[in-house]
């Protein structure tokens, strides 16, 4: 990958310093570079390490203003789009270390021994999946309480109702679609459209007044009251009334609960198999919970449901309840809705791809405030990795230099095919994006479809860079580059 697309990705970097400027760009490179390595062995000696270890200790750089220019490049890139979803969730980050605890760290999952905190993410991807950045962020960090009892537990949770939203942690789901909101209105020609799961489910955020270009798409948590019957209905009953209007055939995944005790259906364990899915559709007006009726109206929503016709035996049913504000009148709006769902696991890939990948929770550092600017550079690293994979799925046929700079496809060709001549004109990005996969070790053959994903993306990249160092140091362009030098 060249240099190029740091300096792009960073074009708006103000940091109050040009020299944190320039630092933060080869950090960028480095740690791009080499995604799943310590920063020592990314940034590649003791001076360039201690250099980087100085950048996150600096009182100018936080989380905040080191992911700015990112934003600000997504942005652009969302700008060229006609629909963009908004996909946001949040994330546990494990620091907990053996004997002496990061300062500044919070507890994280209900734990009195584990530390570390959460990072909120509202990331920008096109419908089929490729992801074009973060749209805005948020990282939080849980103080110690103090030990309750049961009985004090009980009489906290009903007292929660009565605090405003904005003084609790889930004020963040309204933060990322007010941020979605203003997305829309700095971009009219793209229809931003906000997604998230049960969580987003939060009568704040549905009642929240949008612009014409900014939508709204959650899974629904509760089954809430609706108008026009009586007694008054919910949401379920009522979709189950309406007519199925098409079916859909799916693969569901395998699943393996986190915790092994829990009682969360979403969460039981189940394996994978094929099924035959109906979809349903309603609009109804959903009435506010009753701790908010004085304060707000009932408020339109159309609703999607899916399905499973005939789960197996013993296994619990597939079942989506979508509730959004874009239109379900004709059965390509309704397919359309399914899909934007289905995209949202897409978050899940990048989360995944930011602490198995960039390894986020094992970076060395004692004190919290050095971690986080650390974290915004391996949110932007994990993008690029993101991009990359599904790239090569919206645009086979582009020219792979595009995404890799002449030397690193040059010398990846010599590596994979040493009698082959190369090539006078560059290969195709699907071509160059599957030899990164088989350095990486994704498995090639002719029949194979499938392209290679964000693990084996992140790994044969590493070789690739080393190549190219390579290819500029001894290659037939060596004297070129020296002479530029």
């Amino acid at each position: 990958m060249s240099n190029d697309w740091t300096k792009n990705e960073l074009k708006t970097i103000n940091l109050a310093d040009k020299r944190l400027n320039r630092r933060l760009e080869e950090i960028l490179r480095d740690l791009g570079e080499h995604p799943n390595q310590s920063i020592p062995a990314a940034c590649g000696g003791h001076a360039e390490t201690m250099a980087a270890y100085r950048f996150f200790n600096n009182d100018k750089v936080d989380f905040d203003k080191v992911l700015q220019p990112h934003r600000d490049a997504t942005n652009e890139r969302i700008a060229t789009q006609d629909v963009v979803l908004c996909v946001q969730d949040t994330t546990e980050l494990d620091l907990t270390r053996p004997v002496q605890q990061i300062r500044g760290a919070g507890l994280v999952g209900g734990s009195s021994t584990r530390h570390g905190g959460y990072l909120h993410l509202l990331e920008a991807f096109t419908p089929d999946g490729t992801a074009l950045g973060a749209v805005w962020a948020k990282t939080l960090v849980r103080a110690e309480e103090e030990k309750r009892t049961r009985a004090e537990i009980k009489a906290r949770q009903k007292k929660l109702h009565k605090i405003p939203l904005e003084e609790k942690e889930s004020f963040r789901w309204l933060e990322g679609y007010r941020e979605t909101i203003k997305l829309a209105k700095q971009n009219p020609k793209t229809t931003c459209v906000c997604v998230g799961d049960s969580e987003l489910d939060i009568f704040e955020v549905i009642i929240e007044q949008r612009v014409e270009n900014a939508h709204l798409l959650v899974r629904v948590c509760f089954d809430r009251l609706i108008e026009g019957t009586e007694p008054y209905d919910h949401i379920r009953n009522t979709v189950y009334a309406t007519p199925v209007i098409a079916t859909k055939n799916a693969c569901i995944r395998a699943r393996t609960p986190s915790v092994s005790a829990t009682r969360n259906n979403r969460q039981q364990v189940r394996k994978s198999r094929d099924t035959l899915l109906e979809i349903r559709k309603a609009t109804v007006m959903i009435r506010p919970p009753i701790y908010l009726r004085k304060r707000y109206s009932s408020v339109k929503m159309n609703i999607v449901l899916v399905s499973e016709k005939t789960p197996p035996a013993g296994e619990s049913a597939i079942e989506w309840i979508l509730l959004t504000t874009r239109p379900i009148a004709t059965l390509e709006e309704v397919s359309n809705i399914v899909k934007y769902d289905e995209t949202r696991w897409m978050i899940e890939v990048f989360f995944k791809t930011l602490k198995t990948g960039c390894k986020v929770e094992s970076l060395p550092f004692e004190e919290m405030s050095r971690l986080l600017p650390c974290l915004a550079v391996y949110v932007i690293v994990s993008w690029r990795v993101m991009m990359i994979c599904r790239l090569g799925r919206r645009h086979p046929d582009w020219n792979c230099e595009v995404v890799f700079a002449p030397e690193e496809w040059k010398a990846t060709y010599c590596m994979m095919y040493p009698k082959k001549k190369l090539p006078d004109q560059p290969p195709t990005l699907d071509f160059m994006i599957r030899l990164v996969g088989v350095l990486g070790g994704w498995t090639s053959t002719p029949a194979k479809t499938d392209m290679p994903g964000p693990q084996t993306t992140w790994i044969g990249l590493q070789r690739v860079y080393d190549f190219a160092k390579a290819w500029k140091t001894f290659g037939p362009d060596a004297k070129k580059h020296e002479k530029n030098v």
